[in-house]
């Protein structure tokens, strides 16, 4: 199983909002083997090494070696569509 971090400052609100929905929205295509997992930004680094890709809130301005996915789009749905099949992409 593949595991999606999400990420925001406290990993108690608005990450907690995108991850539900992410989550609902791989439900309803039908793929069970993504985890999706709610994190603060302090703990990107530690779960960034078992992590497919990584759903970010806030700016990134740091490279990192998994695909960051801009969380956003999650929240407004503006280009969802396209942040959630690159999602996917990176967990294949």
């Amino acid at each position: 199983m593949k595991k999606v971090i999400v990420a925001c400052g406290s990993g108690v609100a608005t990450s907690q909002t995108v991850a539900s929905k992410v989550s609902r929205l791989l439900k309803e295509q039908g793929i069970s083997d993504i985890k999706v997992e709610v994190i603060d930004l302090k703990s990107v680094d530690t779960h960034i090494k078992d992590s497919a890709a990584y759903i970010a809130i806030t700016k990134v301005d740091k490279p990192y070696p998994i695909p960051v996915i801009n969380g956003i789009a999650f929240l407004t749905g503006f280009n969802m569509d396209q942040e959630l099949q690159k999602m996917i992409a990176a967990c294949r």
